[in-house]
């Protein structure tokens, strides 16, 4: 595989190796439509062509000096195709969150100074129109969906010539390993936007040094929906490319569980949040269960929550787990599309409770480590069982060193290391020193082999006992709880460690019916004395697993849950801590009252 040097090559490899009838699908007009391996290669000659012609270029090659193409839009395959006929000009593509603010949009276009956007709809066409007379530079909107007065991507297509496509041939050939691919800003909980230059080398090297992580085997499918803007399902989706598995886009969020059952994928990628929701609904349907299928449904759980990878279990739990992967679990496959071989998640952290039961349950779990500056995978428990390691992240990939600081934090060095932030010298200087990556995250090597992270380095405080505390251990053991939907553990300064719940209501109500307790709102709900004395001993119940400084003294239970949209959740699904406690502030002033 040695000839492969840049990003945009997955077309040709694929070509040659093993091309499909569905390089990628997505829904049109209610039904699958599929695009050949064929078809995307004709189809990105000819937006590579029609960019040129619109005057893209790489022009001095220095990522200032590189044509800057912004796109924001849903998953689709537009999008990847997109990528690949960007990188073949020698531009750059710049993508953005489809719910970032306009604030942020309009820093990002500026900052980057991109020449054109693609857009998905109508609604995102209009944010970018209000912004169109404060960006000189920004020359061309194009939309993916057919969009009044606007013009479609399509009309790019149809600028090529046979002259251009030569062209294209001749520009793509001069790309190097060592060239920028794409600057991605992170939507950082903290400040402005960073953008993270990533270049062939970075993400390329990644693909390759995870590639072996995945289930063999041709001819697979793939489900897709995490944001493509974000660099996790980005590089997952060039292993798919180079591997030559298919990938069908879901429609959205909402449609994941008929698009699983239509799609019958064998792999996706997803964060520890929309795993809890999967896990959710099947517990939920439990519980609606009744005799002897309710009491069947409970004990398989039970078994799962025992179950241990690496180790010889005893005949007699082997047998049970056998009976229960036949009567309960099968089904619990069925409604992922029954061909599920692993289920691939990163971004935050998971709750090994959940990859236990589903492991249990004959569903892969690979839970894997890294950052958009570090393309950005740097460790991943693999699809092999002896290579993975409940409540770790995974042995680390190939190519890739790890050492931890005196202060816990995990350095990282490799050729996954970003290039730098985009323009920002001085802030680049302050995390890559000597070629280490410091990744603002604390952890330890487990047996010399897997990485267990065990904060996040800004995220820990200090009580005013000067006592060190790490929220994320604290909230992740608490969201085992049925109960509990999200929590953010607070104490900074203060004299003890307190929390902001919000339940699970779905659960609480079925509780509250359980137990005979009236109430007109959520609001009431959660004042009444038997569901705080409830919450009370739950929280107790799980203060037995921390230190005296760790345990929650107090607690604020809240009537809604936090959202991308209500502002307190970063796209991928990762709390704003700051944002929750400006936000809540009267709530944690209670709490400390």
């Amino acid at each position: 595989m040695t000839e492969l040097k840049r990003l945009f090559d997955c077309i040709e490899y694929q070509l040659q190796k093993l091309p499909v009838e569905d390089m990628m699908a997505a829904k049109e007009n209610g039904k699958w439509r599929k695009y050949s391996t064929q078809e995307v290669h004709q189809t990105v000659k000819k937006l590579s062509a029609g960019l040129i012609g619109l005057g893209i270029s790489g022009n001095d090659q220095t990522p200032e000096g590189r044509d800057k193409i912004a796109v924001i839009s849903k998953n689709r395959p537009e999008w990847v195709m997109l990528d690949l006929a960007v990188q073949q000009t020698g531009g750059v593509l710049t993508p953005i969150y489809p719910t970032i603010s306009v604030n942020e949009l309009h820093f990002i276009l500026e900052d980057s100074q991109a020449k054109m956007i693609f857009v998905n709809d109508e609604e995102l066409y209009l944010k970018v129109l209000t912004l169109k007379d404060k960006l000189p530079l920004l020359k061309h909107i194009f939309t993916f969906e057919h969009v009044p007065d606007a013009r479609h991507w399509k009309e790019v297509l149809q600028l090529s010539t046979p002259e251009l496509e030569e062209k294209v041939h001749t520009i793509s050939s001069k790309v190097q390993y060592e060239d920028l691919a794409t600057i991605i800003y992170t939507s950082g909980t903290t400040g402005k936007p960073k953008g993270v230059m990533l270049s062939h080398k970075n993400i390329l090297s990644n693909v390759m040094d995870s590639m072996p992580c995945f289930p063999p085997g041709d001819n697979l499918r793939a489900l897709s929906f995490l944001p493509l803007n974000h660099i996790f399902e980005r590089m997952v989706t060039y292993i798919y490319l180079f591997k030559g598995t298919s990938i069908y886009y879901a429609e959205s969020l909402e449609t994941i569980g008929d698009n699983l059952k239509e799609v019958q994928p064998h792999l996706f990628t997803t964060v520890p949040r929309l795993l809890e929701k999967v896990y959710d609904k099947i517990m939920l349907k439990g519980n609606e269960l009744t005799g002897v299928k309710r009491k069947l449904f409970f004990w398989a759980h039970e078994l799962s929550t025992r179950f241990e990878i690496n180790q010889p279990l005893n005949p007699w739990y082997k047998f049970q787990l056998g009976l229960a992967n036949k009567l309960i679990f099968s089904k619990w496959r069925e409604a992922l599309g029954n061909n599920i071989k692993c289920i691939v998640t990163g971004g935050a952290a998971c709750q090994v409770r959940l990859i236990r039961i589903f492991t249990a349950a004959k569903i892969v779990i690979m839970e894997g480590y890294g950052l958009t500056e570090t393309s950005p995978v740097i460790s991943v428990n693999r699809y092999n069982e002896e290579d993975r390691m409940f409540g770790s992240v995974g042995p680390l990939i190939a190519n890739i060193q790890v050492k931890i600081a005196e202060d816990g934090e995990i350095l990282c060095k490799g050729p996954n290391v970003m290039m730098g932030y985009y323009k920002r010298p001085d802030l680049t200087a302050e995390v890559i020193i000597d070629d280490w990556f410091y990744s603002g995250d604390i952890g330890t090597m487990v047996k010399n082999k897997f990485l267990k992270i065990t904060d996040r380095k800004k995220e820990m405080f200090k009580t005013s006992g000067g006592k060190y505390v790490a929220p994320l251990p604290i909230e992740n053991k608490l969201k085992e709880s049925v109960y509990i939907e999200q929590i953010l553990v607070v104490g900074s300064d203060r004299k003890y460690v307190s929390a902001l719940i919000v339940p699970s209501f779905p659960n609480l109500k079925d509780w509250c019916n359980q137990n005979k307790i009236d109430y007109t709102t959520n609001k009431e709900m959660l004042h009444h004395p038997a569901v705080l004395d409830f919450y009370k001993d739950l929280v107790e119940n799980f203060n037995k697993y921390f230190n005296h400084v760790e345990q929650i003294k107090k607690f604020e239970l809240l009537p809604d849950e936090w959202s991308v949209e209500t502002g307190e959740m970063t796209p991928k699904l990762s709390l704003k801590r700051k944002v929750i406690m400006e936000k809540f502030r009267d709530a944690i002033d209670r709490i400390y009252a």
